[in-house]
């Protein structure tokens, strides 16, 4: 197989390449412990905590997830199947209301001085500007954000590599995106995930990952990992995974959506040093066909998490609708708007009506739009 160009981490002596597995401890909202709300000051101590943890177990990175409820989440009653705890509407807006500039500030410094590569997934375009002054070294586009071309174009335009995953697409969704990322950079990985939290052994495909090497010869190919244990990223690592992102905590019991799937401190540490060591397993318990759909091609979450497109402020009929006007929000199942990869379909055609902030854009509202 071919041997990829090593993919610098821009300020940062690390980069990713084959060799040598980078590993993303993914803490998330891991910060977040407790049903009630706390303060700003415990979110913070809690995530310079899980930092520090991180590093002193050997990640090579930690990476976080950022939210602006005002371009990702409609005010409608939704709520996840892994994660019955809080309707999706009060979790992002707590999420938002937990991390002020200031949060992701004293964050970025506290992994500088720990030597940590610190990243973040910015849920919608709002979230990724609400970062913009931290110039961070490269960004994740998380699995049900891959199609969101609102976001992505965002991303594209600050020049830095982007992470990817793929638990919410098919195949042919995620070929198609990926051309689309890599007609303006290559600076592009792919990490092969199944949106299951927990992942048991036999849903995984690991085939994938052989798969996506061979057709995308230029891409580093990782594994972003729900399972519990080390052991499918070893197998993974040993098909060729560059890059093992796992969820991180302080405890798996602890209250909120992922901590039941992460990795405490002990056993980040394990996987660190089994990586390292180049620890082996056997694959085919997770390995599967190089020939299966990806799961995300029917995974149930698609219609709570995609998005759909709709009005980012209010556009008096007969406005040319540009990129900026548009939001592209959660959820798509009730948000009647196009899907948000239609986004270049929208723009460039005209309001068929007057549409109020958040009214969606369709064939009802947009002129010329089938």
């Amino acid at each position: 197989m071919a041997v990829r160009t090593p993919l610098p981490i821009p300020g940062s002596p690390l980069c990713i390449a084959e060799g040598r597995v980078f590993v993303v401890a993914e803490i998330g909202k891991n910060f977040i412990q407790t049903e009630e709300s706390r303060p700003v000051e415990e979110y913070l101590a809690n995530a310079l905590w899980l930092v520090d943890e991180a590093a002193a177990a050997g990640a090579d990175a930690v990476k976080f997830q950022t939210h602006e409820l005002d371009d990702e989440q409609l005010d409608i009653p939704v709520t996840s199947p892994h994660f019955t705890g809080s309707d999706r509407y009060r979790w992002v807006k707590r999420n938002a209301e937990a991390t002020p500039p200031e949060f992701w500030r004293k964050v970025k410094a506290r992994c500088a001085e720990r030597k940590i590569v610190f990243f973040t997934t910015p849920m919608s375009r709002g979230a990724a500007r609400k970062l913009a002054s931290l110039d961070l070294p490269l960004w994740k586009v998380g699995s049900a954000d891959l199609q969101d071309h609102v976001l992505v174009n965002s991303l594209l335009a600050t020049g830095k590599p982007i992470v990817i995953s793929t638990g919410m697409v098919s195949h042919a969704e995620l070929a198609a995106e990926i051309r689309r990322i890599g007609a303006r950079t290559r600076q592009l990985v792919v990490l092969y995930c199944v949106s299951r939290y927990p992942c048991p052994a036999e849903d995984f495909n690991l085939a994938t990952i052989e798969r996506l090497r061979e057709e995308n010869p230029d891409l580093h190919i990782g594994f972003s990992d729900h399972s519990i244990g080390p052991e499918a990223a070893f197998a993974a690592a040993g098909l060729g995974a560059t890059v093992i992102e796992k969820h991180f905590s302080r405890s798996r019991t602890l209250w909120g959506s992922d901590h039941k799937v992460s990795m405490t401190p002990a056993d980040l540490k394990e996987l660190v040093t089994g990586l390292r060591g180049q620890r082996r397993v056997d694959p085919r318990p997770y390995y599967g066909s190089p020939e299966a759909e990806l799961e995300g091609a029917t995974n149930s979450f698609r219609p709570i998490f995609n998005k759909a497109l709709v009005a980012g402020r209010d556009l008096p009929q007969g406005t040319v609708i540009a990129e900026e006007d548009v939001f592209a929000m959660r959820p798509l199942k009730d948000a009647r708007g196009v899907p948000a990869h239609r986004l270049e379909s929208v723009t460039g055609r005209r309001a068929s009506r007057n549409l109020a902030k958040y009214d969606p854009l369709n064939p009802d509202t947009v002129e010329g739009l089938r």
